[in-house]
């Protein structure tokens, strides 16, 4: 039985849930998957999956295992990363993740650039809204937007962005421009999730939660959208809005009573080698990603 192999057969269950999605990531026929997993649990003497009819769960032997087999694999890649001399000149693939509207806008034009600059290095990118962890997902740099907690990451600042409250000219002209936060009372809002109702902070004033929004969305690009179309008041992030300012389609509003700027970073694991080719990515996105937020109109 080759160890390693059964090993990345066993993570590809646990990544992706059941032995026929593993057979699919691994274009390998299911009864190759069924076949290695049976074997490593009867080499080792322990169950490391419970079946269910739905999904496979790991046992209390299987998470142990699970950790120590992605320490072994991540060992062995870098170790063959070295022989191949990933270190040595940018090659290879790079793993990036995003925030979905700002890494279309901002990180993926960096990512095209950096591209045609470097033809030995592949990039795979996964645009989600959900904080990735790097290790477990073999992820090499995040674009992360708000305040880090404290951890093993090390991060690159490459700029910051606003929380900026905005309306369309006709809804300013029919419904009065609010002068503080409290004139927002009278104002139709639009916010996200209803569920659980995100409260809008200021600077020097209370934070303030809309009671009955005229409209509740799920995505930012929506909520401009209706702000456009003069149905109320939004508040969204400042790369969010820019190209609706800059169309003059949104007013900007209450300024003076934005919250502190919220930070932009390139975090990457502290704890693993540096490749030659996530440090390449890194000199070559960060002045750009610095430059692209910068020059951002709500900023």
């Amino acid at each position: 039985m080759d160890r390693l192999d059964a090993m990345t057969v066993f993570l590809a269950v646990v990544d992706d849930g059941s032995l026929s999605a593993a057979s699919r990531k691994l274009a390998m026929p299911l009864a190759t998957v069924s076949r290695k997993l049976a074997e490593l649990e009867e080499h080792l003497g322990a169950r490391l999956l419970n079946r269910t009819t739905r999904r496979m769960e790991l046992t209390d032997a299987g998470r142990g295992y699970e950790q120590a087999c992605r320490r072994i694999l991540d060992e062995v890649a870098s170790a063959e990363a070295v022989v191949a001399g990933e270190y040595d000149a940018p090659r290879g693939e790079l793993a990036i993740t995003a925030p979905i509207v700002f890494g279309r806008l901002h990180v993926l034009p960096a990512i095209n650039d950096f591209l045609r600059a470097n033809a030995e290095v592949d990039v795979r990118l996964a645009l989600s809204d959900r904080v990735a962890h790097l290790l477990d997902e073999h992820v090499d740099v995040a674009v992360r937007i708000g305040v880090l907690p404290d951890s093993r990451l090390n991060a690159v600042p490459v700029g910051t962005l606003r929380s900026v409250v905005c309306a369309s000219p006709a809804y300013l002209k029919a419904h009065g421009t609010p002068r503080t936060p409290a004139d927002l009372e009278r104002h139709r809002c639009i916010t996200f999730d209803a569920t659980t109702p995100t409260p809008w902070r200021f600077a020097n004033a209370p934070a303030w939660t809309p009671t009955r929004p005229r409209l509740v969305v799920n995505t930012a690009e929506s909520a401009i959208d209706a702000a456009i179309a003069g149905v109320g008041v939004t508040r969204v992030l400042s790369y969010q809005a820019d190209a609706a300012l800059r169309a003059k389609q949104l007013r900007r509003l209450l300024r003076e009573w934005e919250p502190d700027v919220i930070p932009v970073n390139l975090v990457y694991d502290g704890q693993q080698r540096v490749t030659s080719k996530l440090r390449a990515f890194l000199d070559f996105a960060a002045p750009r990603l610095r430059a692209s937020l910068a020059a951002l109109r709500a900023e």
